[in-house]
């Protein structure tokens, strides 16, 4: 993406001083939408659909007055998964991403944050993703780190610090050590009896759902660090393709499903080897469990009117305004472009969540 508009850092100094959440626990989409937005060529809109959006935001929450300090074991982990202290953490990573450059930092804290990668119904790690796909444009597109404006070093300082108070491992954490592949294992993963109102309700009942475990720990994990992108892009591939077929067990919900471990293969390049390898866990972990969350009851009939091309594809989820239909959509166009072959069947999943999500105003 290289948006010559400034739309997108106008839409995040916009945003900055708002906080993460809004009405004690609900997300704010807007910074991760206005990235897909800008970067599918939608520039456009993003302040129209800002003004739309704004309402639902809160300010941003005030600090504690006790200090965060990183290199104090006991200080951060103190803080760590306590929403009360959100204003602190994203103060403390304001502050050290003024200080030391976005990568470093990134690396530190990207392990001490992964095991909770399921809290906050996985968006603190997709904001992380949209970030740091944005900071990266610059080395990408060759003009010397232009990615590397100050409202994107701070948005990532937002979803860092937005990850670490509502950090959350599972009440039982995955670990595969199966043989197999990605498609089967989502296939065989068992989905909640009775589920309760709440993500948070629902990941706690997984210990005690029948085949939970042996299900979660069936997939292969990767033998090292060079499979981990293609098992990425595999787990990216098969979740969207599957929210074709299924998405009706919760249309908003299951797009975190591929969202979220989207999110973790578009961080990768940021990040030394040594950390691929849990990351692809981590991300299995979620996929795995929003599956299981929200269990549909078989598949759905094909849908008809696929888009014929990414762009349109893109511009129906932007007419439909929806922002886990647009973030949905950006993802299922990452699948069209590493496979093709996979490209008919995520057009088609677009499909699904524009009729399937409510949009905006409905």
């Amino acid at each position: 993406m290289t948006d010559t508009t400034g739309t997108f850092d106008e839409a995040l100094e916009r945003l900055h001083a708002k906080g993460p959440e809004f009405e004690g626990w609900l997300t704010n989409h807007a910074p991760m939408t206005v990235e897909a937005l800008v970067r599918h060529g939608h520039a456009p809109l993003v302040h129209r659909w800002l003004d739309g959006y704004r309402h639902k935001l809160e300010d941003m929450p005030g600090r504690t007055g006790v200090r965060i300090d990183g290199a104090d074991d006991a200080s951060w982990r103190a803080a760590l998964g306590d929403p009360a202290r959100l204003g602190d953490w994203i103060d403390h990573f304001t502050r050290v991403l003024a200080e030391r450059p976005w990568r470093e930092v990134l690396v530190e804290w990207w392990p001490r944050l992964l095991p909770g990668i399921t809290g906050g119904s996985t968006h603190p790690v997709i904001r992380t993703g949209h970030a740091v796909r944005a900071l990266l444009d610059g080395a990408e597109d060759g003009d010397g780190g232009g990615g590397e404006t100050a409202p994107r070093l701070a948005e990532l300082g937002h979803a860092l610090g937005y990850w670490a108070a509502r950090h959350q491992p599972l009440a039982a954490p995955v670990t595969p050590s199966g043989t197999a592949g990605i498609g089967a294992a989502l296939a065989g993963v068992p989905g909640i009896a009775d589920p309760p109102p709440g993500i948070r309700r629902r990941f706690a009942r997984l210990p005690e759902t029948p085949g939970w475990p042996s299900a979660a720990n069936a997939v292969r994990p990767p033998t090292g660090p060079d499979e981990v992108p293609g098992m990425l892009a595999e787990l990216v591939r098969e979740t969207v393709l599957r929210y074709g077929e299924r998405a009706h067990g919760s249309p908003v919900m299951l797009v975190h499903a591929a969202t979220a471990p989207n999110a973790v293969l578009r961080t990768l390049p940021a990040l030394p080897r040594e950390l691929w390898v849990p990351s692809f866990l981590a991300a299995w972990e979620t996929s795995a469990s929003v599956t299981a969350a929200y269990p549909a009851p078989g598949p759905l009939e094909p849908v008809t009117g696929t888009p014929p091309t990414a762009d349109e594809a893109f511009a129906r989820a932007a007419e439909h305004g929806d922002e886990h239909t647009i973030k949905f959509t950006d993802t299922a166009l990452d699948v069209v472009v590493a496979a093709p072959e996979a490209a008919p069947g995520a057009l088609a999943a677009t499909v699904r969540a524009v009729e399937l999500i409510t949009p905006p105003g409905a």
